[in-house]
């Protein structure tokens, strides 16, 4: 079996764009379960309960729980493994990060006239590394019927547009003055790989013979998206609590993708033999949401929660590089039918915005005495409102594409805690369904965590352990090459929490 990416992207700095797609709206719309190992271990199911840092994160009015002032922090190992099947090859591939993930301080205004039904305000501040992006995932087989050749037809013919490209716009212009659709058709005019019909050259056809393909694909991708939450808190008798958070977003992206494809349809000297399509993004910028929420005490034993997570406004820029490298079949004259296109220019384009889809979350919390407790949280996000902006003639079909092809998913979080003197075990489960109308794309998500921690006093240690798995199949390109591997992502995460009463 032939593995040539495994070789060539450590030599090579690039990665897989075409322009915004759904899975970038979806990048910065989904959660994940990070934050404190305490609420890791209990599945995120906090709204109700606060008394945690990263509880705030999910109903602001939990930092007017805490009794006494108090600092955190969170370190986290990051494990994915990624098991892919491209028809019927089958490969893992697995990656590893360490990260402080959570970091917050909170202070604690007691009231001291007992008559005054409002008891305290909390200020506190929280870091949280909402999302760590590094991961990998190899995929390699035979492709029975489909060229990526149609990816650049997709982009060279009408087929999705109103109009043809002349062949006079490929042949006369640079890369870097060209707009997206241009672009990829250019990659593959100037590659060989597609040509242009006589008599009229405003349409093409592919120069890749048809039959059984050998494909790999290679992506790798680092960065994180961070959230800091400045929260004000505050309690009304002993029955009440209600929270405000501001929230600053920041994110830093990359992706590197390699596609290699070869065949031996034809002997014919003129037609393509191998293609290396590689591509590199770089996205960063940052945002501002804010979330309101409110814990009620029903009886001693019952509490309830409600929270709003506003929508997050992003401000983006995206960087991108790409290359393509192609050859005929043997020739007298190799120089003459090896062929590598590439911008040699890392292109900035201007700043667009995004807007990720608002969200509610109920809770509900039964706290056994001091014996320990069990919590749910239910929340709804409608990811088909996520926005990309200005609402133009470019983003236009992208903005419909997401409205036609995401939906309104809810997520259920289940935690439970059990005291024996100074030692807390805890369990969790979490459930999420598609953001996909078509599950085929991405499934629903299912996930399970436990852990424990230990009271020193002044002093408390927290462990966690939290997994989940979620199937997709997602194509490796939005358009033409259609062709997607079927791959099963599990994530295993470990936490470690240190508590300082100060």
């Amino acid at each position: 079996m032939k593995r040539y990416l495994t070789f060539i992207i450590a030599g090579l700095s690039f990665y897989s764009v075409e322009s915004q797609t759904i899975a970038d709206a979806l990048l910065y719309s989904k959660d994940n379960l990070t934050g404190t190992a305490r609420f890791s271990a209990m599945g995120g199911a906090f709204g109700a309960l606060g008394g945690d840092f990263s509880s705030i994160q999910v109903n602001p009015a939990g930092s007017a729980v805490f009794s006494n002032n108090q600092a955190s922090i969170t370190f986290s190992n990051f494990n994915v493994k990624n098991s892919s099947d491209y028809f019927g090859s089958k490969v893992s591939t697995s990656n590893i990060a360490f990260d402080i993930s959570q970091a917050g301080g909170i202070l604690v205004f007691k009231n001291t006239d007992e008559k005054n039904n409002w008891k305290k305000i909390t200020l506190a501040v929280d870091y949280e590394n909402t999302s760590n992006l590094d991961n990998s995932i190899t995929t390699y087989g035979n492709n029975p019927n489909q060229s990526v050749a149609q990816y650049f037809l997709s982009y060279a013919n009408p087929g999705l547009y109103n109009s043809n490209i002349p062949e006079s716009t490929l042949s006369n212009s640079f890369y870097e003055d060209l707009d997206i659709r241009n672009q990829q058709a250019f990659l593959g005019y100037q590659g060989y790989i597609i040509n242009p019909i006589l008599p009229d050259n405003n349409t093409y056809e592919a120069n890749v013979a048809p039959g059984d393909f050998y494909q790999e694909n290679y992506v790798d991708t680092k960065g994180y998206n961070g959230k800091v939450a400045l929260n004000l808190a505050t309690q009304y008798k002993d029955k009440f609590f209600f929270g405000l958070n501001l929230n600053t977003h920041f994110t830093d992206f990359e992706k590197k993708t390699l596609f290699y494809e070869e065949n031996d349809n034809s002997q014919t000297p003129d037609a393509i033999k191998n293609i290396l399509f590689g591509n590199y993004q770089h996205t960063y910028g940052n945002g501002f949401s804010f979330q309101l929420g409110a814990i009620a005490k029903v009886t001693k034993s019952l509490r309830a929660g409600l929270s709003y997570q506003s929508p997050t406004w992003y401000r983006l820029t995206d960087e991108k590089i790409q290359l393509l490298s192609s050859s005929k079949n043997n020739a007298p004259d190799p120089d003459n039918y090896q062929f590598t296109t590439d911008s040699d220019i890392l292109l900035i384009y201007p700043a667009y915005k995004l807007q990720t889809p608002s969200k509610w979350t109920g809770s509900l919390a039964y706290v056994f005495g001091k014996n320990g407790l069990i919590s749910l949280d239910y929340s709804i996000k409608d990811y088909g409102n996520a926005t990309f902006k200005p609402n133009d003639s470019f983003f236009r079909p992208l903005n419909a594409a997401v409205d036609n092809q995401l939906h309104a998913a809810g997520e259920l979080h289940i935690g439970g805690e059990y005291r024996i003197k100074e030692w807390s075990l805890r369990g969790g489960y979490r459930y999420e369904q598609s953001p996909y109308k078509d599950k085929k794309i991405m499934g629903d998500l299912a996930g399970f965590s436990t852990g424990f921690g230990y009271n020193f006093g002044t002093t408390r240690l927290d462990l966690s352990y939290a997994y989940a798995q979620r199937k997709s199949q997602e194509a490796f390109f939005t358009q033409g090459f259609t062709s997607a591997p079927k791959i099963k992502t599990e994530n295993n995460n470990f936490a470690l929490t240190l508590v300082f009463e100060l």
